[in-house]
């Protein structure tokens, strides 16, 4: 039996509203069974096992980032987790949460994917990936700062992760997008490519791998989206995210690589409309279906 576990995210934010809204539409097969996790259930149904998570941090009135938000959403992961590792049969799926917030009680992880690569990580490395079905992005690196991520670029680190997209894509087409504009022009504007990229390629290719590049990123992703290639990866978060949320098709965010499948929407927690019941569920449900079906 496939078992889905949800965690609700931050309480305060819109997950709980986009889960609920997802679970209403989305039609289970027999043999599924769902699980919940967080701070309360109102209204919810279609799920078969609710877990309460409970804070010592009293509750805001208003949503924002606070103490309350990051107790619930970061007891409710780890309790997701725990799950999934003892369950074969389990894949899990978050809802967002805030990082600001989680920094306010001193959690060391910047966000979910740290934290899932500390506890459920298969090997060293795991890639955090997005997909529509016909669009799929991946990252060398995932949330820095851009002045950071040339120095967390490595020969080894893109290996790594390019070799868990090939794997996930089964071997089809990969591009290799660089990280500078004109990709380095040759060394002009930046040396990342020359030194670090282009090696990386290089040695991946002998390797049997079916990728190319590395492209400046707007001639990489054209190329993508009009099909000459199954995959793109990208050297850092915006470079993905971006293009993948201006195609305006409910997208799948993956963390590949664990113990057990993770899946997620592709926002954050949106506290400006959380509890106007204006949130779009779209992407919860598309992560929803993705995990039953994996």
């Amino acid at each position: 039996m496939k078992h889905l576990v949800i965690t609700l995210g931050d309480p305060l934010g819109i997950g709980p509203e986009v889960t609920k809204k997802a679970l209403s539409a989305f039609k289970k097969q027999r043999n599924t069974q769902i699980t919940v996790i967080g701070a309360s259930v109102d209204g919810f149904t279609n799920f078969d096992n609710f877990i309460e998570v409970k804070s010592k941090y009293a509750r805001p009135q208003n949503p924002k980032p606070s103490k309350y938000g990051a107790d619930i959403s970061f007891k409710s992961l780890k309790e997701g987790i725990k799950i999934c590792l003892k369950d074969k049969n389990a894949c899990l799926i978050t809802a967002p949460i805030s990082k600001e917030a989680w920094a306010k009680i001193g959690i060391k992880f910047t966000g979910h994917t740290e934290v899932l690569q500390h506890y459920a990580a298969k090997s060293k490395e795991v890639l955090m990936m997005f997909t529509t079905g016909k669009v799929n992005t991946a990252l060398a690196t995932e949330h820095l700062a851009l002045e950071d991520v040339s120095k967390h670029l490595t020969k080894q680190k893109l290996e790594a992760k390019i070799k868990l997209f090939s794997e996930f894509l089964g071997n089809k087409k990969i591009v290799v997008s660089a990280l500078n504009p004109h990709a380095g022009d040759g060394g002009k504007i930046g040396r990342e490519e020359n030194k670090i990229i282009i090696p990386a390629i290089k040695n991946l290719q002998k390797q049997g791998l079916n990728i190319d590049g590395p492209l400046p990123i707007d001639s990489a992703w054209q190329k993508h989206l009009k099909g000459k290639f199954s995959g793109i990866f990208c050297m850092y978060h915006d470079a993905a995210l971006l293009p993948l949320k201006i195609i305006s098709i409910p997208a799948v965010h993956i963390t590949y690589g664990l113990k057990f499948l993770r899946v997620s929407p592709v926002h954050g927690t949106a506290f400006d409309i959380a509890g106007k019941n204006i949130a779009d569920f779209s992407s919860m449900l598309a992560a929803i279906k993705f995990a039953e079906k994996y």
